[in-house]
């Protein structure tokens, strides 16, 4: 079906549905690297190609969904917030979906394993950025909320303590993140240059799923102080 037919169905007015539905998809996506690594750390090659192959169908049909929001948002809106703020909202959801989808490739184009010592930091971790998407994907399923109150009254209070709790989650992301870098160099002398080069990378683009959920909530946060 051609993306403005798609779009055309669930549309309707307002842009803030298909805002939610997209954000829905993305966290279908990102909530697939917990069982990923799981059976990276459990080395059960068939289930981490399976996975990689879900978060690849996810992240696709959420690209599909982002092409159509953006052929479709109107130049103007009768709303309480602009066509920029929500263009940055979605921008920074579909990075997470990426980052997913990256994150799955690389390790299945490398067969990455994980050194022992970091499999139930990398678990805890993992968790915690997912957390993130979830905190975030929360507080856009209240944007409909937010419209309809106008951007104001008790729902701006409900939404900033979402994003409060938010940041709290993404602060833990990074103290995970550091711990599970300090154990990598401690151990990477004894490690081929090459995994060590990609095991940081993977880390680094772990902790990004978490980094780009707090941007979805910092967004927002600067929709409600207009």
């Amino acid at each position: 079906m051609p993306v403005g037919g798609y779009m055309s169905g669930i549309f309707g007015s307002s842009p803030v549905d298909p805002m939610q539905e997209h954000m829905a998809k993305v966290y279908a996506c990102a909530s697939k690297l917990v069982p990923l690594f799981n059976a990276v750390i459990n080395e059960d090659w068939e289930t981490v190609e399976k996975t990689q192959q879900k978060i690849s169908k996810f992240e696709q049909e959420a690209d599909v969904l982002k092409k159509a929001l953006r052929l479709n948002l109107p130049k103007g809106l009768f709303m309480p917030m602009s066509r920029q703020d929500l263009l940055e909202v979605l921008l920074s959801q579909d990075k997470i979906a990426n980052k997913s989808k990256d994150i799955a490739g690389i390790i299945v184009g490398r067969r990455m394993t994980l050194p022992d010592v970091i499999h139930e930091d990398y678990i805890r971790f993992v968790q915690r950025c997912v957390d993130a998407c979830k905190q975030a994907k929360k507080a856009i399923n209240e944007l409909d909320e937010l419209v309809e109150t106008g951007f104001s009254g008790q729902e701006i209070r409900i939404v900033s303590d979402m994003i409060t709790k938010l940041d709290e989650i993404e602060g833990d992301t990074d103290n995970l993140q550091s711990a599970i870098r300090l154990q990598i160099f401690a151990i990477e002398k004894d490690l081929p240059p090459v995994d060590v080069m990609f095991l940081y990378k993977i880390i680094e683009a772990t902790g990004d799923v978490a980094d780009y959920s707090q941007r979805v909530g910092s967004r927002l946060q600067l929709m409600l102080a207009r």
